[in-house]
């Protein structure tokens, strides 16, 4: 995220669908293009270097591009994940050498891609190396099929909403970024109930007294926020889910909101430890006073998509 007090932060049909003329293929995950181009001028590989059997798995993809005179950027082992000094890890490049970044890992690893990939246009396979795997198109013993169907063309390009959010302190811009997941306000470990009053398009909704709030996208649907007790949304709808965390409140409901709309939380609690999260993986420390923005980001992630593919059987056999 920008800002003072920072360092990082800145910056074919489905199982059930059926084809619309003017908007293309309609189904569980919403409107998809086809992808028309067949072969690939390069594939980038973003892996977990912690999971097991890695570097067999970067050898199989080696080894299948390589067939069809594909060639194929692995991010370096040594180098940190969004350390962008390496060439071949230059995010803002890849799209002048891949046309695709496979990402291999957790749902935790195809986070922070999608982050730095969000301005590029490139789309994203995810291939499950870690336990729920919720975001990963694929599982890793479904590697090779998986594909032959890329080079066979067969799949879709799907989009995910992202969030923007900007911190103003004092009234002034204070730090801004992006997220595919959600935008967490919370108590720190030692706090107390924390307050924090929540607008939408500047008209006062709640003030929330617990442990904090979360504003969730829907990708981020089945995160944190369900956790918290929020609803399961299709990852292809657009719009934004405000769930509170542990409300001091004899009730506890989710708000949906219209993707247009903007939600601001101010901080109204003084003398109590409030941290700002973003994906689970980015973040900082709030004052009293600070005024969180959040709204639909510009940037999407666009998201590989098999036909085979299915939200709901997912939903059963990840959660339920």
């Amino acid at each position: 995220m920008s800002g003072q007090g920072n360092t990082k932060w800145s910056r074919r049909t489905t199982a059930v669908g059926y084809f619309n003329r003017r908007c293309g293929w309609q189904g569980p995950f919403g409107t998809c293009q086809v992808r028309r181009s067949v072969l690939f001028k390069g594939i980038g590989v973003v892996p977990n270097w912690q999971k097991e059997n890695i570097h067999k798995v970067i050898e199989e993809i080696k080894s299948f591009f390589n067939k069809y005179a594909v060639p194929v950027y692995v991010v370096p082992e040594k180098e940190p994940l969004l350390h962008l000094s390496s060439p071949v890890q230059d995010f803002q490049e890849w799209p002048q050498k891949v046309d695709l970044a496979i990402v291999l890992g957790g749902d935790g690893t195809f986070l922070r891609v999608a982050r730095e990939l969000a301005y590029t246009n490139l789309p994203i396979l995810g291939i499950n190396l870690g336990q729920k795997g919720f975001l990963a198109e694929i599982e890793v013993d479904k590697l090779t099929f998986s594909l032959q169907k890329l080079i066979n063309n067969d799949y879709l390009l799907g989009e995910r909403m992202m969030l923007h959010t900007q911190v103003l302190r004092e009234g002034k811009h204070f730090a801004s970024s992006i997220s595919l997941n959600d935008v967490i306000i919370s108590r720190g470990p030692f706090s107390r109930i924390i307050k924090l009053d929540t607008y939408i398009n500047d008209d006062f909704m709640e003030s929330f007294p617990g442990d904090g709030v979360i504003i969730a996208s829907p990708t981020g649907s089945t995160g944190y926020s369900l956790s918290a007790g929020g609803p399961v949304v299709n990852p292809a709808l657009k719009l934004l889910l405000i769930t509170p965390i542990c409300p001091h409140l004899l009730y506890q409901r989710s708000v949906v909101v219209n993707q247009d709309d903007v939600v601001t939380v101010v901080v109204a609690t003084k003398n109590a430890d409030v941290f700002l999260t973003l994906d689970g993986q980015e973040g900082f420390a709030l004052n009293h006073g600070d005024c969180i923005k959040v709204k639909r980001a510009e940037c999407v992630t666009k998201v590989i998509i098999f036909p085979e593919s299915n939200f709901y059987k997912l939903l059963h056999d990840k959660l339920i």
